[in-house]
């Protein structure tokens, strides 16, 4: 026999009492090294320790409580299968009636599309409509921001004086933000020094 200790998955065939091609030289093995019996005899304690345990069997509902702790990650694929497989009624009649449903919904959408793409000047004109409603909400709430910051007189006076007047009220407005952050900081620093 060559002069190898035995592999920890050999020791293991021993312990478990293996029998067949391959055993034989093993427990030769065992009976000329020390090391070895030494390692298979701690083996054996532990494995008879285990066997003389009590067996009992888990409780019927064990497997489910574990799996409803566990996070199962499914594809998304399928997910969506799953989900669009609940949708899909049991029953032969529901079933009919849900195509019928969808195909008249889907019937309904292709026929609307349709008469949109052939009437061009119609679909033109309700985007001009959502454009001009949108500009004027911005408009109006843009006057209103102004009419806050500024009040109403000086509001009706960028009305009709124009772009100077504007430019004029922001380096104003800006001035005045400009002094009360300075001043909230002088008076931050002057509080700070005085607790300190």
């Amino acid at each position: 026999m060559d002069h190898r200790h035995l592999l920890p998955n050999e020791i293991d065939l021993l312990v478990d009492g293996e029998a067949g091609f391959g055993v034989a030289p093993l427990r030769a093995h065992l009976a000329e090294c020390g090391d070895c019996r030494a390692r298979y005899d701690e083996l054996r304690i532990v494995a008879e320790s285990l066997e003389a345990l009590p067996h009992f069997t888990p409780s019927l509902r064990f497997a489910d409580t574990v799996m409803r702790e566990v996070q199962v990650v499914e594809p998304w694929h399928v997910a969506l299968t799953e989900g669009a497989r609940r949708l899909v009624p049991r029953s032969t009649p529901m079933r009919v009636l849900a195509g019928a449903g969808a195909g008249a919904a889907a019937l309904a959408i292709s026929g609307s599309a349709a008469w949109l793409a052939f009437r061009g000047d119609l679909a033109g004109w309700v985007v001009n409509l959502f454009v001009d409603r949108t500009r004027q909400t911005i408009v109006t709430g843009a006057g209103e921001v102004a009419s806050s910051a500024l009040g109403a007189d000086a509001t009706s006076a960028l009305a009709s004086g124009g772009l100077a007047t504007l430019a004029i009220s922001t380096v104003v407005l800006a001035a005045a933000a400009a002094g009360a952050v300075l001043g909230f900081r002088r008076l931050a620093a002057t509080a700070r020094a005085a607790r300190g």
